[in-house]
């Protein structure tokens, strides 16, 4: 499974259009100070829902480990760029289902249904699970037109987890770097590509 590749279309369409902004913007220095505790462009009322949404944790640590491990599976590291949980996109998860309640349910029932299953198969946790039982068990709902009756459910959970990872990491730094996107790069033109001249017969004018 190229889960990588797979996965760039998802996060792609997850990118807001303030991160994209952000990543258009050239590098130069600050020509003006902000004050300490704000964030440009953004209202005070935001800023204070975050900082009380950061102020608990809804996952127990037995569920953040294994979301850390499923994550890595869908997006692992390789010699382009880190994997997910290198990216912080355990940490993004956790904030998204407080921000987005409607997905604590799915997630936490579906995290317990996966433990059920790898107990029932390998007498272990699916984080205590060996790296082949884990993929054994993700291969199993990670295609949803080959899943198995009785899996639906898993299918169900993982679609939702592969996507939250997928928009976690291609929205951070690592997951820009990692689709090759630059933005728009002011005084600099290289002309137009060959691909392009080519498709219209021009590459020899």
């Amino acid at each position: 499974m190229n889960r990588r590749d797979s996965l760039k279309a998802i996060g792609l369409t997850a990118i807001s259009a303030g991160m994209v902004i952000e990543a258009c913007k050239p590098g130069k220095e600050k020509t003006s100070k902000v004050e300490d505790g704000a964030q440009p462009g953004r209202q005070a009322f935001e800023i204070e829902r975050d900082k009380q949404l950061n102020s608990y944790k809804f996952f127990n640590d037995h569920e953040m480990a294994t979301i850390t491990v499923l994550a890595d599976i869908i997006i692992p590291k390789d010699d382009k760029s880190g994997s997910a949980s290198e990216a912080k996109v355990p940490d993004f998860i956790e904030f998204i289902v407080k921000d987005i309640p409607s997905h604590q349910t799915p997630m936490r029932g579906g995290l317990k249904w996966l433990d059920l299953q790898c107990l029932n198969r390998f007498q272990k946790a699916f984080k205590d699970a060996s790296a082949s039982q884990q993929i054994e068990m993700v291969d199993d709902i990670a295609y949803p037109e080959k899943v198995k009756p009785g899996l639906e459910q898993g299918v169900a959970f993982f679609t939702l987890m592969r996507n939250l990872t997928a928009s976690g990491f291609y929205t951070t730094e690592m997951g820009v770097k990692d689709l090759g996107y630059i933005g728009n790069a002011p005084n600099r033109w290289e002309g137009v590509p060959a691909d392009v001249l080519k498709q219209y017969g021009m590459e020899d004018v």
